[in-house]
């Protein structure tokens, strides 16, 4: 099987948000590449969902808590920026203070 470097990019994402997801449920705080790959990959999946940009913007900052992460990751990521692919295409989503 061939992969490109976009779909390489996109499985890395999601395997580190699969383990995000099994450490914050286990009742640990996710480090800043964790909290990073868990809303990215929950972006990468709501655009392929249908949702919208403005949709996606919005819900990107419900995903983690600052009670979800270790001190001082929240300030770490002032915004998350994903080209997500959409049904009509790839778009840019940013989500300004993903983490409230």
């Amino acid at each position: 099987m061939e992969l490109t470097p976009r779909e390489k990019d996109k499985l890395l994402i999601f395997t580190a948000a699969l383990l995000a997801e099994r450490r914050k449920a286990r009742g640990l705080k996710l480090n800043y590449p964790e909290a990073v790959a868990l809303i990215t990959a929950a972006i990468m999946e709501g655009a392929r969902d249908g949702k919208t940009v403005a949709e996606l913007m919005s819900e990107g900052t419900t995903i983690l808590t600052r009670d979800d992460v270790m001190e001082g990751v929240p300030e770490m990521i002032p915004d998350i920026q994903v080209e997500a692919t959409f049904p009509d295409g790839s778009k840019l989503v940013t989500v300004h203070h993903p983490i409230p």
